[in-house]
């Protein structure tokens, strides 16, 4: 673990260490975090829960803040975590358009499937040990999270009980913002958003070829979710990207999935790369007693 790994330091009550899972496109590398107590409903053990951070598809890891400090939060709680590490897409940029064509390097759907390897091999895990199983993320794992549910149910795989999903990107394309969000992004809260040419090259980037940004396995939103698990959509209140959150509460609840929307008051994206910050704690928060009720 490197120094931005260590300044989230881990509470005595829970143990990590680094681990790789096997997958079609190599091993897989993940961080596990195990409570030494963990919390119990009726008759059941608490939730494994696989967790995906963001970073553009591109960036990010498992000493990233937004998966370090998230497992250790969860884990401190009493959830076994397991951090997973899939294979990025080359960076891009925010000013220039990807070139037409197909991409080469690591590309769609590379990213998905070390996701999809992961849950196979934790689904046994969670099984085994009586446990139900949540797949989650944040931004771009978001993505992820809720694509590879879809896929697993399509294909009839091992799928999840639950999704997590954290201020994701959902959407090929930038849903239209709403009057109400777009107040809340307006003068200082304008900068550094996402804004619709900057999703389309950020999710150009990862589809790697026109066909795929229409794919519902690359991008969920604006497909049919029918069959999905439970889903948590947590969003933050000053994020252009809450347009693609909102607009997929809507899917899913239009598809009969028990989905539950929440907004975390004075926060920005990226809330859970802050920990110790008040966003953080009232995402945590609100995860944690989502987890605890299913």
């Amino acid at each position: 673990m490197n120094r931005a790994a260590a300044s989230a330091t881990a509470p005595g009550s829970v143990t990590a260490w680094d681990d790789v899972l096997p997958g079609r496109h190599g091993p897989i590398p993940v961080r596990r975090y195990q409570p030494q107590a963990a919390i119990a409903g009726p008759g059941r053990a608490a939730g494994l829960v696989i967790w995906l951070h963001g970073g553009a598809f591109s960036h990010g890891g498992l000493d990233q803040l937004e998966s370090h400090a998230v497992g250790l939060a969860l884990a401190a709680a009493g959830h076994p975590v397991v951090a997973v590490d899939y294979r990025r897409v080359p960076p891009w940029s925010w000013w220039r358009r990807p070139r037409p064509g197909v991409l080469e390097g690591i590309r769609y759907p590379v990213p998905l499937e070390d996701v999809i390897d992961a849950v196979a091999t934790l689904r046994r895990e969670a099984d085994d040990a009586g446990r139900e199983l949540v797949l989650g993320g944040a931004s771009a794992g978001a993505c992820l999270a809720a694509a590879a549910a879809l896929r697993l149910g399509a294909e009839r795989g091992p799928r999840p009980d639950g999704l997590l999903l954290v201020y994701g990107t959902f959407h090929a394309a930038l849903p239209p913002i709403s009057r109400a969000l777009r107040a809340r992004i307006r003068g200082p809260h304008s900068l550094m958003q996402f804004r619709p040419s900057t999703v389309e090259r950020m999710n150009r980037n990862y589809a790697g070829s026109p066909e795929a940004m229409e794919d519902p396995w690359a991008f969920p939103g604006g497909h049919d979710l029918s069959g999905m698990p439970p889903t948590l959509v947590l969003d933050a209140d000053r994020d252009s990207l809450r347009a693609s959150g909102d607009a997929f509460v809507a899917e899913l609840a239009k598809a009969g999935v028990d989905v539950t929307n929440g907004i975390v008051p004075e926060s920005v994206h990226g809330f859970l790369d802050r920990p110790g910050t008040p966003a953080f704690e009232r995402g945590i928060g609100r995860a944690i007693r989502w987890l605890d009720r299913h």
